[in-house]
């Protein structure tokens, strides 16, 4: 019996329970929502891991992608890689290599890292050169058998897809990888898209493993001129169908959105998706808010990461500098990651069932500050270890801070105060 279908008998498994200690929330609530499929607790039934809630009422949560390519493929890079993002806070993280031993680094990077793991069971398929319907799916089940607690399958990519494409072609068309391997298999062959064709048999995998889908936005626009078109929210559209499939079959799923979208249309995108999935939990990359800023993407996503989730999205996916340029170094997951975490933790500080918990921290940091205590402002610190770094690097030991020192404002207002009360 999945999580799934224990919450909808109204019994609360001990994963349940977990997750709402972590998120202050009652373990009956958490257990009706998981039920309705508006949380997942992504787990696979082959590994234990630390529980973790996605979706309504539980914080914005952080997913950083790895993975090797053809021309970069060092396994003990991409574990150290991974490492270095969950010690960073990301909540999840993704295989998502395309080159070298891909099982040997997935199966490495589950052996190592204690948070949910997600993969992309196409790219294994098309690798070993078997993008075929038996391949997509023997990839999928290698990895549930493996312990891979989500997958992206990119189930609204469909021969509508295609005449979608044809009618109203884009700037950039596909961008996704996965789309566009699903793609290629539906126009080399003129079939459907195995996933989508056969999905109450990509269901009865989920089920008998555990595996959370994460139903992957394979039309995602890759571009602002492509932003918000008809195969957007076409795709949004079959997602919902799908979402409602896998909770009658007892299966956890959540949905992936774009992309590239310019501010505005953040809001609308957001609630479009979330009305259209029956508010299942929402995974997003960005969005992008800007095409121009190569080098800053972690910048440009983090921007419409928070817009994103004031509006309703439940899981950001870490951007890093690298993104459109090059593979990720492990310097680059971890500034994608802390800048990622920034995002969420300020939508955080909007998100009804979450905000206040997220403000205790912002105050714990203001007092802090107001006392000018500067060890606590380190623990408070999102990044402990950088803030130091900043304010020592001058060698300069002070009460204040460097930039203001003499006339630092809390100071001058606090002794003004105190000689006010004492002339009284």
């Amino acid at each position: 019996m999945t999580l799934m279908e224990e919450a909808i008998k109204g019994r609360i498994p001990e994963e349940v329970r977990r997750v709402a200690e972590i998120e202050k929330v009652e373990p009956d609530q958490l257990r009706r929502l998981l039920a309705a499929g508006r949380v997942v607790i992504p787990r696979s039934a082959h590994r234990e891991i630390k529980p973790l809630g996605i979706g309504e009422r539980m914080s914005v949560k952080v997913n950083v992608n790895l993975g090797s390519s053809r021309g970069l493929a060092d396994p003990d890079e991409e574990v150290k890689k991974a490492l270095a993002a969950v010690e960073a806070g990301a909540d999840t993280v993704m295989d998502l290599s395309t080159g070298g031993d891909l099982d040997l680094i997935r199966r490495r990077v589950l052996q190592d890292v204690g948070v949910p793991v997600g993969t992309v069971p196409i790219y294994q398929a098309a690798v070993k050169d078997d993008l075929t319907s038996q391949g997509m799916f023997d990839a999928l089940e290698q990895q549930a058998r493996d312990g891979v607690d989500f997958v992206t399958v990119h189930v609204g990519v469909n021969r509508t897809s295609v005449e979608r494409l044809e009618k109203d072609p884009r700037l950039m068309g596909i961008v996704s990888r996965g789309g566009s391997l699903t793609l290629k298999y539906i126009v080399e062959t003129g079939q459907e898209n195995p996933y989508y064709q056969e999905y109450d048999y990509l269901l009865d995998i989920a089920r008998e493993h555990e595996l959370t889908l994460s139903l992957g936005d394979g039309l995602r626009p890759g571009c602002i001129e492509d932003a918000s078109d008809r195969a957007k929210y076409m795709e949004f559209i079959i997602l919902g169908e799908l979402v409602a499939r896998a909770r009658e079959a007892g299966v956890q799923a959540m949905v992936e959105g774009p992309g590239h979208v310019p501010a505005d249309e953040i809001e609308t995108s957001v609630k479009a998706m979330k009305h259209l999935t029956d508010r299942a939990p929402l995974y997003l990359l960005g969005p992008l808010v800007t095409d121009v800023a190569p080098g800053y993407d972690h910048i440009t996503a983090a921007i419409g990461g928070t817009i994103a989730g004031m509006a309703g999205a439940d899981f950001l996916c870490a951007t890093t500098p690298s993104e459109h340029l090059d593979l990720p170094t492990r310097e680059d997951i971890l500034e994608g990651t802390m800048v990622t975490r920034i995002a969420a933790h300020a939508a955080d500080l909007t998100r009804p069932g979450v905000k206040e918990k997220a403000r205790g921290w912002d105050r714990q940091m203001s007092t802090a500050r107001a006392n000018l205590d500067w060890p606590a402002q380190f623990d408070a610190a999102i990044n402990p270890a950088r803030a130091r770094q900043i304010r020592h690097r001058r060698g300069v030991d002070v009460e204040t801070c460097t930039m203001c020192s003499e006339l630092c404002a809390i100071r001058i207002t606090r002794e003004a105060m105190d000689r006010e009360k004492k002339g009284r």
